[in-house]
């Protein structure tokens, strides 16, 4: 039990910083999906350069886990379905004015709204998983 406090110490530590840098403002995200401002996408380029700078040196250094165990990262083949997706996802997010991410820090400030969202992410994650192989992957 006492080990996975940890990840919850993080979490909420995670979620205080989304908070405070305002990414998870509904009126920054419709700034962004309304480019008028440089903000969000800042930071989500920020990100985007991290991760892939992240990879790059897991790759080149063999890098391991904390168990020694050997990282892989699995090539992923891009289809039609990854649009599709990502069109209900940039809807739903323009939509909501919040990323599924950051639902429990919205959660978490008060905004007892976002439970909505937050069951209808879930609700959408399901319906995922039923249909899945009946769609285009």
């Amino acid at each position: 039990m006492m080990s996975k406090l940890k990840y919850l110490f993080l979490g909420f530590i995670f979620g205080v910083i989304l908070i405070k840098a305002e990414v998870v403002s509904w009126f920054r995200i419709q700034e962004m999906f309304r480019f008028q401002a440089f903000h969000m996408y800042g930071i989500i380029g920020s990100a985007i350069v991290v991760g892939a700078i992240s990879i790059l040196l897991i790759k080149k250094f063999k890098v391991k886990t904390i168990y020694g165990k050997e990282i892989i990262i699995a090539p992923k083949e891009f289809t039609k379905g990854n649009i599709i997706g990502g069109l209900i996802f940039g809807l739903g997010w323009a939509m909501t004015g919040a990323c599924p991410g950051p639902l429990y820090a919205l959660i978490g400030s008060g905004l007892l709204v976002v439970t909505v969202v937050l069951f209808f992410a879930v609700l959408g994650t399901w319906a995922y998983g039923r249909l899945k192989d009946k769609l285009p992957h």
